[in-house]
């Protein structure tokens, strides 16, 4: 039987048709996992950027309503300082006198008498209008633009102050052509009322203050009225600007009010087209800023007692830029892991080619071996970075703290101010001498703190000696004790007998206890009794306890309590005080815990381990 022969050519062939198949065969399969890497590559990049601006747009929305709410308390104090300025002095009977008769000696006698209440009140201008809302007596008769014979009947603030009411309204005066919020009053005679005395606040230097802390909070700000214009803003391009298209009726409207004087208002150019709203209600918008067009994340609330809204405008340009770091690395880690896969792959059918192809497994592990160094050394430099990145965005979480330990001082500062201002009027020297050394404490103190959070910032420890702990009890008492006597909270302190002391800083102790402190305030919003029980006593440590009358703590919150950015109030707080609390304490060797009380309400209690100790002497 004879058997087939083969050709040298079709050997050849065969051989050449194979390889051709072969090669075909892996060039698709580097084509397909290629493919796979790029698609695996977008959806991280994609993934990774959803996450990053979701939770930076997160805490930017965070963050602008903490600093809404701060801007709109700084507008109601601003504010409030004038409101009951026009009642006080409508009880003057020389207003009712000069508006009964036509005595020029006794309107000049109101004129100086306005003028020097405007220098003591600091207001803008303060005049008296008649019954037909002409001025016949004015701060500022002197002046070039006095408001003497002006008359302001078609006002708001006269037509409700005529009426009985007390009256308020925003404008650009008419005689001044300054911006102005104004407080008006009825003046009676025999249950009559002759006119009206109105106290006009220059909003200007208001709108100054704010800009600074606006600028400090690295946001801008809008302030609008009922018809959506813009009449404060940090940016001096945007001020009377329109929100809203601005129609002929509207135009119409807003000129036939005159409350914006003869001052043109203009469309504020942003993009898209502004959708007035409520309330918690977020927006993203463009608006133009020179020849630019930055993107800003709108937060607004309203301001009932002045009627204005007040608009919070947070950059998002800081988001984006931190946005390339994040996709590089993202992008880093997943080449990483794709590369770490593939070599396991790899090195698998290495193995099982082993005992065919030993030496050249050996130069592949080789080669691979190298690239994963290269590989993890460049792993290396990206997480050298992250770690820097990560140590800043920690020291820009501190810097909300600051806010934080920041609104008590403020906040009694304030009390002790308006009580000085009082005591002066009533010519009490003493008192007042009293409260302004106060007040010079709490200065000094708000200067410890705001030079406790730079030490924050370089990772220092602080100054560190003997504090005395009834004198750290007492001034922290003294920051919250405005607060505690305005909610009517009931105080108990129970001193320990003797004189101790503890070694640690004294400026972060009074942080502990004026935030513990003002956390038990804040429980007891809506209980009743209100009762702030302070125990101290010593035995082989020192204990302090703060035990309110509020609902206490939930069970399930008792182990999240003390971790960062867990608040139960999110209105009024970051849920940074307890966390920083805890890190206090612990440096000073000390301990926090927290408990509800058998009759309801929650104990906090410090734990500190006494340097010194002198026992009280018997009598």
């Amino acid at each position: 039987m004879l058997l087939p022969t083969l050709s040298p050519s079709t050997l050849t062939l065969s051989t050449l048709k194979s390889s051709a198949n072969l090669f075909s065969t892996k060039a698709k399969k580097r084509l397909l996992l290629f493919v796979m890497l790029l698609c695996g590559l977008f959806v991280t990049l994609k993934l990774t950027l959803w996450f990053h601006q979701q939770q930076g747009q997160a805490a930017i929305q965070a963050q602008s309503r903490q600093q809404l709410s701060e801007l709109i308390d700084f507008y109601d104090a601003a504010l409030s300082r004038y409101a009951n300025i026009p009642h006080v002095m409508s009880g003057n009977p020389l207003l009712a006198q000069t508006l009964l008769g036509d005595d020029e000696l006794q309107v000049q006698r109101v004129n100086d008498y306005f003028a020097e209440m405007q220098q003591a009140t600091e207001a803008s201008d303060i005049y008296l209008l008649d019954a037909k809302g002409t001025a016949v007596a004015a701060s500022n008769w002197q002046q070039g633009y006095s408001f003497i014979g002006q008359n302001y009947g078609f006002r708001p603030y006269y037509r409700e102050a005529i009426k009985g009411k007390t009256g308020r309204y925003y404008a650009v005066g008419t005689a001044s052509n300054k911006r102005g919020f104004y407080f008006s009053y009825p003046i009676y005679h025999q249950d009559k009322v002759l006119g009206v005395i109105v106290v006009k606040v220059d909003i200007t230097d208001i709108e100054k203050q704010s800009t600074g802390i606006a600028t400090a909070g690295q946001y801008e700000f809008i302030v609008t009225d009922p018809e959506q214009v813009v009449f404060l803003s940090s940016i001096a391009q945007w001020r009377l600007g329109s929100l809203v298209p601005l129609t002929q009726a509207r135009q119409t409207a807003l000129t036939a009010s005159r409350r914006y004087a003869n001052r043109p208002i203009t469309e504020l150019d942003l993009i898209p087209e502004y959708r007035p709203g409520t309330d918690e209600r977020v927006s993203v918008y463009r608006l133009k800023l020179g020849q630019q067009w930055p993107r800003f994340m709108e937060t607004q609330g309203a301001m009932s007692s002045a009627g204005w809204r007040v608009h919070i405008l947070a950059p998002l340009a800081p988001l984006q830029q931190s946005l390339a770091p994040q996709l590089w690395l993202a992008a880093s880690l997943y080449l990483l892991v794709a590369l770490a896969l593939l070599f396991g792959a790899e090195r698998r059918r290495n193995l099982q080619r082993m005992q065919l192809a030993q030496s050249w497994l050996e130069q592949r592990v080789a080669e691979r071996t190298r690239e994963l160094q290269a590989t993890n050394q460049q792993l290396k430099d990206t997480q050298d970075q992250l770690i820097q990145a990560a140590k800043l965005t920690a020291i820009g979480s501190l810097s909300a703290s600051i806010n934080h330990e920041l609104n008590q001082p403020l906040a009694a500062l304030r009390s002790y101010a308006q009580n000085t201002q009082t005591f002066l009027g009533r010519n009490l020297l003493d008192k007042a001498a009293d409260n302004i050394r106060i007040m010079i404490e709490l200065t000094d103190r708000l200067a410890d703190i705001i030079g406790q959070f730079k030490s924050f910032t370089r990772k220092s420890q602080g100054t560190e000696g003997a504090v005395d702990l009834g004198q750290c009890i007492q001034q922290a008492l003294t920051i919250v004790q405005p607060e505690i006597d305005k909610q009517g909270i009931m105080l108990t302190l129970e001193s320990a007998a003797g004189r101790y002391q503890i070694w640690g800083d004294k400026v972060r102790l009074q942080q502990v206890l004026v935030n513990l402190m003002s956390n038990a305030i804040v429980a007891m919003q809506q209980s009743h009794p209100r009762h702030l029980a302070i125990r101290v006593w010593a035995g082989e440590k020192f204990h302090i306890s703060i035990q309110d009358t509020g609902p206490g703590v939930r069970e399930s919150q008792m182990e999240k309590i003390f971790e960062p950015y867990f608040t139960t109030n999110e209105r009024q707080g970051l849920g940074l005080g307890l966390s920083i609390s805890r890190r206090i304490m612990e440096a000073m060797k000390g301990q926090i815990t927290v408990a509800n009380a058998a009759e309801g309400g929650a104990i906090f209690q410090l734990i500190l381990p006494i340097f010194s100790r002198e026992e009280a002497s018997q009598p």
